[in-house]
């Protein structure tokens, strides 16, 4: 097995992995750490969002760095103020154990005369916004002579945003640097020809394919008519209670719009657009990071250099006009080996693009109903059950108030106390619900809607190539398919493709898995508990 030692990290920088629990090297990690550590090849490495290329170029600059003197070596140059902190902070955890080397991040929006006296402290590696590094060298508070390693960091979002004079300049600069290492997810004309102008026989290496989708995330979309967009966006919100998530639009008077409208309906969301001040967008971050926002909806530059840990959801409420831009989209989340859903709403005139784009990043997109109103209601309400049930009650004084909460309901039935719960916590959704239209779209009277009925009589019988069991749980235990699917699946370790057809009652449910598996599946889940009732699960 790769370690980090293997790769050739010194001692000190493995303590400081050790410490904040870096174990095993990432792919990217992986294959450019050796060359890097040598510090006098090119190098272009091309990985998704979330594949660890922080540390795979941070640890080996931490090494290379000469501590002896005190003006910069190395320069990291990333699009964005966010993404120039987040790099900052994630060096200086990696440093912590060789805290002598300084490390000062560049970057618009606030006082320039501060980062001046940063650095005439002394600093070695520089991380920086393209803008504001120009605005230090034109008033010669930073001189890049001494400049041995200058990376570039989410190089395709740099061109993307216009600064590649703002590069080619800062490079021009560098007149003594030892290699250039360009991170990049896509790899765009305009790079390559960077790339051929400023360096010499670059090693180069692909994690994955180029432009290609990250494998963590599943690629979802629903198609509506374009006056429903809004209505599905809010009921597909609403079916994914524990959603922490970021909404794409294509424009930011769309973002603005829709956060208000979404504010003003109770969601815990708010807006990231170019009209905003820095500080504003300070204050929108730190709410998103501390999760007091469950939702960001943000143009795809506000979004640029967003890192955020967690997210479990990107919903593209508009494809993308560029369809690379989908890539730096989906790979918001996923990240760090974790899974993560990419959503889409579609309509019927952009399914062209949508092809489009599943080429570019060579993977199939699933298209689901989106939910029905009692769906939603189900959902949000054995949410919330099990959140009640997961409640910490060891701290706070509640047994105070025991005595007092049992006589105030000594004449009432425990059905009755959970009835009044839940009428209390869901009357919004079951009213707002009760009649809820059907927003998806169906156009049976095409040769499509004949394929997609035909598709889907086909899916609802049980097929000879699996074994057929019965199981006694159903939908009035909380799930539906995917939740049940995946109930099933971390019980018995079992792998997705094994498993088949999926129906449903009430009560209980028959599931098609391959005869290869069914004994394991069996013995996983016959005879365990699931909310105090005894599973039964045995061939059908």
């Amino acid at each position: 097995m790769t370690t980090f030692e293997s790769l050739g990290i010194e001692e000190a920088l493995l303590q400081s992995l050790e410490q904040i629990g870096f174990k095993t090297p990432t792919p990217i990690q992986e294959q450019a750490i050796p060359v890097l550590l040598k510090g006098t090849k090119d190098f272009i490495g091309l990985a998704q969002t979330g594949t660890g290329k922080t540390a795979a170029f941070g640890l080996p600059l931490l090494q290379l760095i000469d501590k002896t003197t005190r003006h910069p070596q190395a320069l990291v140059i990333c699009p964005t103020r966010e993404l120039c902190l987040q790099i900052t902070n994630d060096i200086e955890k990696f440093k912590q154990k060789k805290s002598e080397v300084r490390v000062t991040a560049v970057y618009g929006g606030t006082s320039i005369s501060q980062q001046i006296k940063d650095l005439k402290k002394g600093s070695h590696i520089v991380v920086a916004t393209p803008g504001r590094l120009i605005d230090l060298i034109e008033k010669r508070a930073i001189h890049l002579e001494d400049i041995h390693y200058v990376v570039l960091d989410e190089a395709d979002e740099m061109l993307n945003m216009g600064f590649k004079e703002d590069i080619e300049f800062i490079l021009k600069e560098t007149i003594n640097r030892n290699s250039i290492w360009l991170f990049s997810a896509t790899m765009p004309t305009e790079i390559r020809q960077v790339s051929k102008r400023y360096m010499s026989k670059p090693f180069e290496i692909t994690i994955g394919k180029v432009n290609s989708a990250n494998t963590n995330i599943d690629h979802q979309f629903y198609l509506v008519q374009h006056i429903n967009r809004y209505e599905a966006l809010k009921r597909i919100i609403d079916f994914h209670p524990g959603i922490y998530g970021l909404i794409f639009t294509r424009t930011k008077a769309d973002a603005q719009h829709i956060a208000e409208q979404l504010i003003r309906e109770g969601y815990d969301i708010d807006a990231l657009h170019g009209d905003l001040t820095q500080p504003q967008r300070d204050k929108v971050m730190a709410r998103f990071r501390d999760k007091s926002l469950q939702l960001l909806i943000a143009t795809d530059v506000a979004a640029r250099g967003i890192d955020v840990q967690g997210i479990t959801h990107v919903i593209n409420y508009e494809l993308p006009d560029d369809t690379e831009v989908y890539t730096h989209r989906s790979g918001r989340t996923g990240r760090a080996g974790r899974s993560g859903i990419s959503l889409s709403i579609v309509t019927p005139k952009e399914s062209y693009r949508l092809k489009q784009i599943e080429k570019l990043v060579n993977t199939k997109f699933h298209r689901l109903d989106i939910p029905s109103g009692s769906d939603v209601c189900r959902k949000q309400f054995f949410y919330f059950i099990d959140k009640m049930l997961d409640t910490d009650i060891t701290s706070g004084e509640y047994e105070t108030y025991l005595p007092m909460l049992k006589d105030k309901f000594a004449d009432v039935s425990k059905e009755e106390i959970l009835q009044r719960v839940a009428a209390l916590e869901f009357d919004r959704f079951l009213k707002y619900y009760e009649n809820a239209a059907d927003l998806n779209v169906r156009d049976d009277k095409s040769p499509s809607g004949k394929k997609e009925r035909n598709e889907k009589k086909k899916a609802n019988q049980f097929s000879g190539n699996y074994q057929r069991l019965f199981i006694n749980l159903g939908t009035k235990d909380g799930f539906y398919k995917a939740s049940f699917l995946q109930f099933m699946l971390d019980m018995s370790n079992l792998s997705k493709p094994v498993m088949g057809k999926i129906d449903m009652k009430d009560k209980n449910s028959w599931v098609e898995v391959e005869p290869a598996a069914a004994k394991k599946l069996i013995k996983s889940l016959d005879g365990k508990n699931y909310r105090g009732r005894k599973i039964r699960m045995n061939e059908a």
